[in-house]
C-alpha cells in the first residue's frame, strides 16, 4: 500500500457490519417546485411502495444538491449530469468540469495560443484545405455549448482560414426536444457573418444525436458508422439547406424529436455534398464531455481502427475539444486539458484492502467505472476491483423501459448472498435513459421496475446483514414537461399543449441510509449545503475510516450512545 493512501481507522467504530451497498438511481430527482401541484413527475405518478417507504422511514434521509457549483459546473442554472455526478460522488471533492474549463480557456485566449490549435490552423493553410467542426449544436452545456462553437468559428476567420464546414448534431435531449431550428438559425447567422468577411463557411451535415455519431460505451457502433458516412463521406439524403432538411424530415416522421432526426447532408447547386472530409483537412470534435465523443474520436485517430470500414479514410489532423480518455490518450490531440482528478474513493479503498464491485448495464457502465474513478479506465488494483457489465439491448428506451434493471438487480443479489465484496456500487440507468425520451408513460414504468428491484435488493440486504445507501446523480424523470419559470406552472406551447421535457433537471436528489448500523447514525448538521461530493467521505465513515482532510465532510455522524 502506498503511504499517501493510508487511511486512519476510527478508534471506536469498525464500520458497518457486513457489506456496504451504494445504489445510484440515475436520473431520479425530487421535484416539488409547483405549489399548486405538478402532473408530470413520473416519480410521483408511479407506484413505488419500496422507495416511498424507505424515504419516509429511513433512519437518515437527506436531499442533496446535484447541479451547478456542487458538481463543478459554471453556474447554478446548469443542470447536473451523469458524468459530473459520478465524478463528484467518486472523488469526494468538487472539480471544475468541462464546460467551465472550456469557458476559461476561450475567454483567456489560452485555447488559441495552444500548440494543438496552431497545428490545426497551419495544417489547413499549408494544404489550402478545409477546417471541419463536428459536434452537438445546443446550449445544453452538458456535452457542448454553441458559444464554444461560435468562438472557434470566429477565431478561424481572424486567423485567415479560408474554408470552414460545420457538422451540427441535433440535441433535443439536454434542451427543448424540438429546438434544432433555433440553434441552426443562430449558427447560420454566425456563418453568414464570417462569410461576409471572406471565409467560405457553411453547414455541411446534421442529424439527431441518437441516430448518428454520438454512441457511447460501444453500445451501438452502427451509429458511429452512420455518422462517419454522413460527415466524412458526405453520403446520405441531400438537401439544399438545413431548414429544408429539418422541415422535410419532420413532415415524413410525425412526432419525431430532434435527437431522433435522420441524418442529412447539404448539397450544392451541382448536387454534390458541400463538406465531405478530404485528405489534408483539419477536424475538431467540439464536444467537451467524453463519453459520447470517444468512439468517433477513435475512428478519426486510430490508424489500426477495425470496428467498421472507414470508406473513405482521409488523412486528417484530428483533435477533440478535450482529452476524452486520459489513460488511453483518446484523442492524442486536444484543445483543453480535462480536470486532473486524483485520490478517488476507489483508489483509497483498494489501497486499504477493501475489495469492491461495480455493476451496471452498458448504458451506464462507464459511469460506475471510468467516471467514478476520476476519468480513469485502468484498475487501481485489479485483484480488489471487480466490474460486471450487463449488456444493454439496442432497443428504444421508451419501448422497453425496464431496460436491464432486473438483470442488474440479480447480480447485486448474488453478491449479497455470497458476501464476496465489502463495498458494492450499482447504477440503475432507467430514470435517465427513459426520462430522455419524453414519454411520461414509459418513465412511470421505468421507475416502477427500479422500485421493484429496490424491494428485492432491500430483502437481500436484510438477509445478509448489510447496509444500503440509496441516492441519485441528478434529476430527469421528475420533470417530464417543462415548467414556466415565471409562473411555476406547466409550460404550454402555442396550441396549449404541455411542452415535452427531455433534459435533466435542477432538482435535488435523495440520499437515505438503511439496514446494518443505520440506526446508529444521525445527520451531520455542520454540513451546510450537502451535495454529491459529500458521499465519498460518508461511505468511508460507514466503513470505519476517517476520510482524507480535503474530502468534503461526511453527511452522517455516529450517535455515540448507540455504539458506546
Amino acid at each position: 500500500m502506498q503511504a499517501e493512501f493510508n487511511l486512519e481507522y476510527s478508534s471506536q467504530y469498525g464500520g458497518v457490519p457486513g457489506q456496504l451497498l451504494l445504489v445510484i438511481l440515475d436520473g431520479v430527482g425530487l421535484y416539488r417546485g409547483c405549489a399548486d401541484g405538478y402532473d408530470w413527475n413520473a416519480f410521483d405518478l408511479a407506484n413505488t411502495p419500496n422507495l416511498d417507504r424507505l424515504i419516509a422511514e429511513a433512519p437518515v434521509f437527506l436531499e442533496l444538491k446535484a447541479h451547478g457549483s456542487a458538481v463543478g459546473l459554471p453556474s447554478e442554472k446548469d443542470m447536473g449530469n451523469s458524468e459530473v455526478g459520478h465524478n463528484a460522488i467518486g472523488a469526494g471533492r468538487v472539480f471544475e468540469q468541462g464546460a467551465k474549463l472550456v469557458n476559461q480557456a476561450i475567454s483567456s485566449g489560452a485555447v488559441f495560443r495552444g500548440q494543438t490549435w496552431h497545428r490545426l490552423v497551419e495544417n489547413v493553410k499549408t494544404n489550402d484545405s478545409t477546417f471541419h467542426l463536428i459536434g452537438l449544436l445546443s446550449d445544453g452545456n452538458v456535452h457542448s455549448h454553441i458559444d464554444h462553437l461560435e468562438a472557434l468559428i470566429r477565431h478561424l476567420a481572424i486567423e485567415g482560414v479560408r474554408r470552414v464546414r460545420v457538422h451540427a448534431l441535433a440535441d433535443g435531449r439536454d434542451v427543448n426536444p424540438v429546438s434544432y431550428d433555433f440553434y441552426l438559425q443562430k449558427l447560420e447567422r454566425i456563418l453568414d457573418e464570417v462569410s461576409d468577411a471572406g471565409v467560405d463557411a457553411r453547414l455541411a451535415s446534421g442529424g439527431g444525436r441518437m441516430q448518428i455519431t454520438m454512441d457511447r460505451y460501444q453500445a451501438d457502433w452502427e451509429m458511429v458508422r452512420r455518422g462517419w458516412n454522413t460527415h466524412v463521406a458526405g453520403e446520405g439524403r441531400g438537401f439544399t439547406s438545413a431548414g429544408e432538411a429539418v422541415e422535410v424530415l419532420r413532415s415524413e416522421n410525425p412526432g419525431v424529436i430532434d435527437q431522433d432526426l435522420p441524418p442529412f447532408v447539404i448539397t450544392g447547386s451541382d448536387g454534390l455534398p458541400v463538406g465531405p472530409v478530404n485528405d489534408g483537412d483539419s477536424v475538431v470534435f467540439f464536444n467537451f464531455r467524453g463519453d459520447r465523443a470517444i468512439e468517433i474520436s477513435r475512428a478519426f485517430s486510430e490508424s489500426d481502427f477495425d470496428v467498421f470500414e472507414r470508406t473513405p479514410n482521409p488523412e486528417v489532423l484530428y483533435a477533440g475539444m478535450m482529452e476524452y480518455d486520459g489513460d488511453l490518450n483518446i484523442p492524442p490531440l486536444f484543445l483543453v486539458r480535462p480536470p486532473a482528478i486524483s485520490r478517488t474513493l476507489s483508489e483509497y479503498l483498494v489501497h486499504n484492502g477493501i475489495n469492491q464491485l461495480a455493476v451496471a448495464e452498458t448504458q451506464k457502465f462507464g459511469h460506475v467505472t471510468y467516471f467514478w474513478n476520476g476519468n480513469n479506465s485502468v484498475p487501481f488494483y485489479a485483484t480488489l476491483e471487480d466490474c460486471i457489465e450487463v449488456p444493454s439491448e439496442n432497443v428504444a428506451f421508451d419501448k422497453k423501459p425496464e431496460m436491464k434493471a432486473r438483470e442488474v438487480c440479480e447480480e447485486v443479489i448474488k453478491d449479497l448472498e455470497t458476501k464476496a465484496h465489502r463495498f458494492i456500487r450499482v447504477n440503475f440507468a432507467n430514470g435517465d435513459m427513459v426520462g430522455h425520451t419524453g414519454s411520461i408513460e414509459a418513465a412511470v414504468q421505468a421507475i416502477e421496475v427500479v422500485d421493484e428491484c429496490i424491494g428485492r435488493i432491500e430483502a437481500g440486504v436484510q438477509e445478509a446483514g448489510a447496509t444500503m445507501v440509496i441516492t441519485a446523480d441528478h434529476g430527469n424523470l421528475d420533470m417530464m414537461r417543462e415548467v414556466d419559470q415565471g409562473t411555476g406552472m406547466t409550460k404550454l406551447d402555442v396550441d396549449g399543449n404541455p411542452v415535452v421535457k427531455t433534459s435533466h433537471t435542477l432538482s435535488p436528489v435523495p440520499w437515505c441510509l438503511v439496514g446494518g448500523d443505520a440506526d446508529g447514525f444521525k445527520i451531520n448538521t455542520s454540513v451546510e449545503e450537502p451535495g454529491l461530493a459529500n458521499i465519498a467521505a460518508t461511505l468511508l465513515t460507514l466503513l470505519g475510516f476517517i476520510a482524507p482532510s480535503d474530502y468534503l465532510p461526511s453527511l452522517v455522524e455516529r450517535i455515540e450512545s448507540v455504539f458506546d
